[in-house]
């Protein structure tokens, strides 16, 4: 009798039931079904495939685009007792060879791949050779042009319906608007697959946008709440990765740069130390991300506005996989904007591809500037509908107010027209507001009808006013006069008086410990459990150093926190805990029990 999903859970991943929809696919899946399944970051899509690879007879392939997550995942595999490998680029001949000797010979449960060395013809007639139980195609959006990203390998992976017409396929993604999720059905032949499309939200993380003032020291005293937790911290250029880095470093931060241009062993140790160490900071481009599998990363900041708000979810989805409370940070200003939409302009891209570009720009912006819930926008923009105000974001926690700001707006455009409209917000507001700078005079503008009209607000209130105005349309950044500002077509009812501004205004920064509500960053470990916690986060660095793996392989957290709280005394005990399954019950229980009998005997002599 073929053993059951759940017991297979329990044995092997040591967890007592499924979540949401993940009965539902692994049943379809082990049945011999299609799926495509869209499911958030920290959702539990690997098991989604790896639960049927094991109960079907055959290998199941998983094509994968990354070399670390493959390599993360195999040795995650591993520890439970399954028989998994990877074939990719580190491998020597010799190895690979033995791997593929072993899937050919029904050795092997779980076979990770790229999707380059999977589509070559020699792989291919290996296939045609193995007994093959399922086909998972991770991260499945990689197959949208449009989308962030785009891997042309991704659309060639039609090769397995077509070559193994009765083979399962799986496609699962966390990132994909209703857009790209069309184009994953379509490019991959998924039109008849069963689609699982579970909720985006993410409860665990909370949203913060703030705008851009002083960008280094509002970093830092966000980052003063995280000090000694593994995060990572995105900006938008090489230069700006690494100047940040070295910022924090001397802050007294684990901070390390990532980046395409750095050497690739330089890229390679990074980001094993990220993975591998606690407390670690990495400040990165986007090439860094896609696929890290590490649970315990409590924030994402964002130092300049991405480029999309698909990106943006991805990029804060790599926070709190593990379940526990994480922050989404970003820090934007109106230089943002100017500089994404001059890379727009300037790029080489056709007109539709800009196209696409600015209407993502322009949805990114106003999540934004949005008063409402962040987490009702954000989840719109995948087509969810989130009811009601989720009471954990910035907007939720300290709503900020409106204010007519028709008069503002008036003495601002016509600023921007008498100016010549080739000027930045800089210059302008330093019109508005009477300056007496060398430029100032050199071009007459002390002259003109709208200089110092606008000294009633201070230039941090006019920043606002110019941002907001370029976020809804009122005001266009001219990429080819080094972002001067020019009036839109809208900009006339607004002169005109026809037309009134509600702005936004902009909410001053609290500290964090003035922050108010909400669950806080960190593993909440009882005061009495905290010196087991940590002696058992001792064991678990051993033994991660002894096999040269991330901490997280061994044991989570999750699963440290709840031997401390219920102190196992036996073998059987220390069996119902979450994420302890048969392997590791026999590889590690004695050596964790004696920890906690050390530990309670202790604390039994000290009282």
């Amino acid at each position: 009798m073929q053993e059951s999903p759940r017991d297979l859970l329990r044995r092997v991943f040591g967890h007592e039931d499924f979540r949401g929809q993940q009965r539902a696919i692994i049943e379809h899946i082990a049945d011999g079904g299609d799926a495509l399944v869209l499911m958030p970051t920290g959702g539990g899509k690997s098991l989604c495939y790896q639960v049927p690879a094991l109960l079907r007879d055959g290998v199941g392939v998983v094509v994968s685009p990354l070399i670390a997550l493959m390599q993360d995942q195999v040795e995650a595999l591993r520890q439970l007792g399954v028989r998994a490998e990877y074939l990719n680029s580190t491998l020597d001949a010799e190895s690979a060879a033995r791997i593929e000797r072993a899937m050919l010979a029904g050795e092997l449960d779980l076979l990770y791949v790229a999707p380059e060395r999977l589509l070559t013809p020699r792989f291919l007639s290996l296939l045609d050779r193995a007994k093959v139980g399922l086909f998972a195609i991770d991260e499945a959006h990689c197959v949208s042009q449009w989308g962030h990203d785009f891997r042309r390998e991704y659309r060639e992976l039609t090769v397995l319906h077509e070559r193994w017409p009765d083979v399962p396929r799986i496609a699962l993604t966390a990132t994909a608007d209703p857009p790209t999720q069309r184009e994953i059905a379509e490019r991959l032949q998924l039109e008849d697959a069963r689609r699982f499309v579970s909720s985006f939200d993410r409860p665990n993380i909370r949203y913060t946008v703030v705008q851009k003032d002083n960008g280094k020291r509002q970093l830092l005293d966000f980052l003063r709440a995280h000090r000694d937790e593994a995060g990572i911290v995105y900006g938008l250029s090489r230069r700006k990765v690494e100047e940040t880095a070295e910022f924090l470093a001397g802050q007294g931060f684990k901070a390390l740069p990532y980046h395409a241009g750095l050497d690739a062993d330089v890229r390679a140790q990074n980001q094993r130390r990220f993975l591998r160490e606690d407390g670690v900071v990495m400040v990165a481009t986007i090439a860094f991300g896609m696929g890290i599998d590490k649970p315990d990363v409590r924030f994402v900041a964002h130092i300049d506005l991405p480029k999309s708000l698909e990106g943006y979810y991805q990029e804060t989805g790599r926070a709190g996989r593990d379940g526990e409370p994480a922050e989404a940070w970003l820090c934007y200003g109106l230089g943002d904007m100017v500089l994404l939409k001059q890379m727009i302009e300037q790029s080489e891209a056709g007109e539709e591809r800009k196209q696409l570009e600015r209407r993502k720009l322009d949805q990114l912006l106003g999540y934004c500037e949005s008063m409402r819930c962040r987490r009702q926008v954000l989840l719109a923009g995948f087509g969810e509908t989130y009811p009601h105000p989720c009471g954990h974001c910035d907007n939720c926690l300290t709503p900020a107010d409106s204010w007519d700001a028709t008069v503002a707006a008036r003495k601002a455009l016509s600023c921007v027209y008498r100016t010549g409209q080739r000027f930045g917000a800089a210059h302008v507001i330093d019109v508005l507001r009477g300056g007496e700078g060398e430029k100032i005079r050199q071009f007459g503008h002390d002259r003109l009808t709208t200089y110092g009209i606008g000294a009633d607000l201070d230039a941090k209130t006019w920043r606002g006013v110019f941002r907001q105005l370029v976020a809804g349309g009122l005001l266009a950044i001219d990429t080819d006069a080094y972002g001067g500002l020019r009036l839109t077509d809208a900009s006339r009812a607004v002169l005109t008086g026809g037309q009134t501004v509600m702005l936004r205004r902009d909410v001053v920064e609290k500290s964090k410990r003035d922050r108010d509500g909400g669950p806080r960053s960190g593993v909440p470990v009882a005061s009495q459990d905290l010196a087991l916690f940590r002696a058992l986060r001792d064991l678990r660095a051993r033994l991660a150093k002894d096999q040269n793996v991330p901490a997280y392989v061994i044991f989570h957290d999750s699963t440290l926190r709840e031997i401390a709280e219920r102190r196992p005394e036996s073998m059987p005990e220390l069996g119902r805990i979450g994420g302890i399954g048969g392997a590791k019950l026999a590889r590690y229980g004695a050596e964790v029990l004696e920890v906690v009998r050390e530990q309670v005997m202790g604390r039994d002599l000290a009282t």
